[in-house]
């Protein structure tokens, strides 16, 4: 059974500054995509990053240039750091592990 442990939320003001970690146990290959994604308030889920065993990067336009992702695979974990953040960044985000494996959540809130 795979689980997935996020630490890294709260509170930020504008312009601020957050890493999130997503720690993945149990039978999971290093191989795998991992990401994150995220979800405001009255809206669906989305996009945020994903990263390949290689280090591909997939951003959504949104974050480009702001939030860069990264891996250990050594020790399964996916990484999310956030600069320059904005109060539209104001979601719960989520890891994701390829094919559908995800954590709990943890709530970013970007508010002066």
């Amino acid at each position: 059974q795979v689980q997935l442990v996020e630490s890294g939320g709260g509170l930020v003001q504008p312009g601020g500054s957050l890493r999130l970690s997503c720690a993945a146990s149990g039978s999971i290959a290093s191989r795998n995509v991992m990401g994150w994604y995220r979800q405001a308030p009255g809206k669906e889920r989305g996009l945020v990053a994903l990263t390949g065993s290689g280090g591909a990067t997939n951003y959504a336009d949104s974050v480009k240039g702001r939030f860069t992702i990264s891996r250990d695979n050594a020790k399964n974990t996916v990484y999310l750091q956030m600069n320059g953040l904005k109060p539209e960044d104001t979601a719960v985000y989520y890891c994701y592990i390829y094919p559908n494996y995800w954590g709990q959540g943890t709530q970013v809130t970007v508010s002066s």
